[in-house]
């Protein structure tokens, strides 16, 4: 008790706090920003926290990220550009809910219910840290292996009415995720002399082009231009949302259960966490067919996993000094630096310390609602701008997120290059989304399937061999063969004809 008076007396202190709020406002402007993800808003902050004491510099941390994986879905909504990796998932979803007239809907789902589950994230994380951390080392590159495949189930589940296209469209992704040196043999592949390919296709130019150009192109196909004005005032955000919880409690606690699940995964993540949830909330919905009109389901479940998955992956940092992403593999580095070495001795030589890292993912979250609502308030504005100056405008935000992930052209190329692909695709019917999966989680699953095969001197039976990878490999093909077992079962029960 003594240890954890003293971490609120750390926390709550007039210039913790006040750091508190700048990283929130910071935050929330840079995963606003397509291109500007929360790993570069995390790697940005570090060298103001070298001048900070270690609680207001792992509060800076833990807030910022908070705020930039929910303000992602912001221009996700209102423009279709997500803002961090973490919104694409349902980036289509919110937009149409938008286009429909109802911004306040999909912009306040993904506000209240990545609060609570990120709420819940820190909940488990404080209760539940060593348990959980322990069976995250359980994972090794066969689990992870089947991980990835269960994953890619999502493209199915996400891709409407025609699953071979959905297929299809991951198949492209994981075909784009080849290019580069990142491969078992470490040689150039499919980079046609580039030095640039060398690194592989990156990720946020790509996804920028996929979802915001190609709306660009469309816009300028179309003869009778639309208009994104709203014909009447935006709504309360927060209105509605009490029928949402009663609706959908379900969906919220298995979207936040999966999502701490993935992220305490060591190298997993919100975006995965984000994807996989979009696609089991679309799997088990009554509803399965409103999915990709404009519904609201998904954004629900998917939100709540995306900030849950923070909470989640500090479980095996604090505890093991294990980062569970790209984001606190930077923080890691920043306890390193302030003398708070991961690891089970934090819990027994410092804990007013990590009671105070518990506090502030505590307060960053409900922090989230009254600035979040502050940032939907000012971003709406952008639905009042004609379409024809706004399309332009987007297009700007588009070159500029491009260019700024790396400071070459080779983005905006990539970008410019992606939108005109994603405009076919979306005429001929093929989704965008099961690519960008591709592309996300194809590095991946190469990468596991080789170190397995390695390890196993080339006997496939040792996917099966360790308990957790047996089920999860069982499970896996049980749904992928779910078709054919279910139309077997129906021939079996109508009997000969």
């Amino acid at each position: 008790m003594d240890a954890l008076a003293t971490a609120f007396g750390l926390v709550f202190q007039p210039y913790v706090l006040t750091v508190i709020a700048l990283s929130a406002l910071y935050g929330l402007f840079v995963g606003a920003i397509p291109g500007l993800t929360a790993t570069m808003a995390t790697a940005l902050l570090v060298p103001v926290t070298f001048f900070m004491a270690p609680v207001p510099a792992v509060a800076a941390i833990v807030t910022a990220t908070a705020m930039a994986i929910f303000s992602g879905d912001i221009p996700s909504a209102l423009l279709r550009m997500p803002g961090t990796p973490a919104s694409a998932a349902y980036t289509d979803e919110a937009y149409l809910i938008t286009r429909s007239g109802r911004p306040e809907l999909a912009l306040g789902a993904g506000l209240v219910f990545s609060v609570l589950g990120g709420i819940f994230g820190v909940v488990v994380l404080i209760v539940a840290a060593p348990a959980l951390a322990e069976i995250a080392l359980k994972f090794s590159s066969f689990e992870y292996f089947w991980l990835v495949m269960l994953g890619f189930t999502c493209a199915v589940f996400i891709a409407g009415n025609d699953p071979l296209k959905g297929v299809i469209s991951l198949l492209l992704g994981l075909l784009i995720s080849c290019v580069g040196l990142e491969n078992p043999a470490g040689a150039p592949r499919w980079t046609l002399g580039n030095a640039e390919l060398m690194g592989g296709i990156p990720l946020i130019p790509l996804m920028i082009g996929m979802f915001a150009v190609s709306e660009v192109l469309r816009f300028a196909m179309v003869v009778d231009k639309p208009n994104m004005v709203v014909d009447r005032p935006f709504g309360n955000v927060f209105g509605g949302m009490w029928a949402l919880l009663r609706k959908y409690p379900l969906q919220l606690l298995r979207g936040s259960a999966l999502g701490t699940a993935v992220g305490a995964l060591p190298g997993a993540g919100a975006d995965i966490a984000s994807w996989m949830s979009y696609g089991v909330s679309k799997r088990f919905s009554k509803e399965p067919e409103k999915f990709g009109t404009g519904h609201v389901e998904g954004i629900v479940e998917s939100g709540a996993a995306n900030n849950a998955a923070l909470g989640g992956a500090w479980i095996p940092a604090l505890v093991f000094g294990i980062p569970g992403d790209s984001i606190t593999a930077i923080a890691i580095g920043v306890l390193y630096m302030k003398n708070m070495n991961p690891g089970p001795t934090l819990f027994v030589d410092n804990p007013q310390n990590i009671y105070a890292v518990f506090i502030v993912f505590i307060l960053a979250q409900m922090l989230m609602l009254p600035f979040g609502w502050m940032a939907i308030k000012a971003a709406k504005q952008l639905l009042r701008i004609p379409a024809g100056v706004l399309m332009p405008l987007i297009l700007l935000f588009c070159v500029v997120g491009s260019f700024a992930i790396n400071n070459s052209l080779f983005g905006v190329i990539v970008m410019a290059v992606a939108g005109v692909v994603a405009f076919f695709m979306e005429r001929w019917g093929f989704p965008v989304a099961p690519t960008i999966l591709g592309v996300v989680l194809g590095t991946m699953l190469e990468e596991h399937f080789f170190s397995s095969l390695i390890k196993a001197d080339g006997n496939f039976l040792a996917f099966f061999d360790r308990p957790i990878a047996a089920t999860l490999g069982v499970l896996t093909l049980l749904i992928w063969c779910s078709p054919l077992l279910k139309r077997g079962w129906s021939a079996l029960r109508s009997g000969p004809a």
